[in-house]
């Protein structure tokens, strides 16, 4: 039986991360309702056979709720480790020499294996290596065939296998390991509807991933290494949304640095019409804690302020003590920045300037007839979901309402700003096309009798790319009532 639920009054999207703390078809439902808009399925952690029930736990939400859900498949990525150590760990001091090399006999304190033949071909000398997330740092002072020689700049206990980061090296690595394929397989296979890409370097890492999901999904590039930096653009280019990964970006550059780059990624994405996520750490106290702290209240909001399309719960929501406090906490800490009078003028400090287009025209002209007319939403009519993308980069001051015919678009805009997607047939005339934007206003609560809607769409109808009209109507408020025609759905 289908629980009405109303449309989140808020434009910016919440993703939460499910993990053995919310995994269960109860926990969904219940961050569902508690404010999260998408879910996050990391492939880091469990095998893939624990993933499916996870995943149909998702899309029952569709049957429940009577509302396209949307699924995000992180992929792991690279992960580079030092070896191992005859006594399990050592101790580094700040001065001393130690060498990292390819032999694979356990490590002490002078030396350990290096099992990245990559980075041998990439270092050079200066470049740092960081050690366990940053705790330690080696700064490289000679580069011979099988060894790195560095010095201990920072000192502390080495384990086996911690992690290291190389922000100072592009490694000549693949995005995508053997694990990764496999994993992404599986989610195209499972029908997930966003795929998130690790370690991106540069735009030839998203190739292989668009290939191998052959248009089955949305790709989404996190953006967490230094030399993803440089290129942004050109990255932003081959993807269809980026993640601000700030754990990593924190890891690999001071981090007084994130805050800088996150509003450039966010602005960046905002200007070439990507949707844009923030992520990691935004709550990061109530994993133990019911409320957060005010500087992370501050942070979430921040984000908001700037305009992303979506914020994201790690841990908190995955792991943590209190996952449906956290959902809750981010959608009342969006909410209230949301109703700040001042917000609008915020969000639109990044100038988005149309490209050359009438469907670009049109979208922007969507947003400034809907703020002179004091509409109360725009309907787009949408197939590939391209028309939606365009109006939520002006970030409008009304709710996106996105109606398509293919239930895969309808799913991929649940990280779209501003969005409240409906699947539903298409029509074949103009007369249709305003009858049915009327309807479907009326029916989920956006807008009453006497109101005013912009509709937005493209003739000849159910051709992708025409966006070609705009038309502002009025709602008399009789329109389901009188309605006798097929079904909407």
């Amino acid at each position: 039986m289908t629980k009405a639920i109303s449309p989140r009054s808020r434009k910016v999207r919440v993703l939460a991360t499910l993990g053995p703390a919310s995994n269960t078809p109860e926990m969904i439902a219940k961050l569902f309702e508690a404010g999260a808009d998408a879910f996050r399925v990391n492939m880091s952690h469990g095998d893939q056979a624990s993933k499916v029930p996870v995943i149909e736990a998702i899309r029952g939400l569709e049957k429940k709720f009577g509302r396209p859900t949307t699924i995000l498949a992180d992929l792991q990525g690279p992960k580079l480790r030092v070896g191992k150590f005859a006594e399990g760990k050592v101790v580094l001091n700040t001065g001393d020499a130690f060498v990292l090399d390819r032999d694979s006999a356990p490590g002490d304190s002078t030396r350990v294996q290096l099992p990245h033949r990559e980075i041998f071909e990439a270092a050079h000398p200066d470049a740092r290596l960081l050690l366990d997330d940053g705790k330690m740092v080696l700064r490289v002072t000679a580069v011979e065939k099988d060894r790195l020689v560095t010095r201990v700049e920072v000192g502390g206990t080495l384990s086996n296998s911690k992690g290291l980061n190389v922000p100072d090296m592009v490694l000549p690595l693949a995005a995508l390991t053997e694990k990764d394929r496999s994993d992404l397989a599986f989610a195209v296979e499972q029908g997930v509807d966003w795929i998130a890409l690790s370690f991106v370097q540069r735009p030839e890492d998203l190739m292989e991933a668009r290939r191998l999901i052959g248009g089955k999904a949305a790709l989404l590039a996190k953006i967490e290494k230094p030399s993803a930096i440089a290129r942004l653009d050109e990255i932003m280019e081959q993807c269809d949304g980026v993640m601000v990964a700030r754990g990593d970006l924190g890891v690999e550059l001071p981090p007084q640095s994130v805050p800088p780059l996150q509003k450039r990624i966010v602005e960046t994405a905002r200007r070439m019409g990507r949707p844009v996520i923030v992520a990691t750490q935004m709550l990061e106290s109530m994993i133990d804690s019911p409320s957060p702290t005010r500087a992370e209240v501050s942070d979430v909001a921040t984000a908001v302020y700037d305009g992303a399309d979506a914020i994201m719960l790690s841990a908190e929501s995955a792991a943590g003590k209190w996952p449906c406090e956290s959902v809750a906490m981010m959608n009342s800490i969006a909410d209230a920045v949301e109703r700040d009078p001042a917000h609008g003028d915020r969000v639109h400090f990044t100038v988005t300037r149309p490209d050359p287009t009438t469907a670009d025209a049109l979208a922007e002209a969507a947003k400034n007839i809907a703020r002179t007319v004091s509409a109360s939403a725009i309907v787009c009519f949408t197939s590939s979901g391209s028309t939606a993308r365009r109006i939520a980069r002006e970030r409008p001051t009304v709710p996106i309402v996105v109606l398509t015919p293919k239930i895969d678009t309808a799913r991929r805009t649940g990280l779209l700003w501003g969005s409240h997607a409906v699947h539903t047939r298409d029509v074949d005339s103009f007369e249709e096309m305003v009858a049915k934007a009327k309807r479907m206003a009326l029916r989920h609560k956006l807008a009453g009798a006497g109101e005013r809607i912009v509709v937005c769409a493209g003739v000849p109808f159910k051709t992708p790319g025409s966006t070609n009209v705009l038309h502002v109507v009025t709602i008399l408020g009789d329109e389901l009532k009188n309605y006798t025609g097929p079904s909407d759905s």
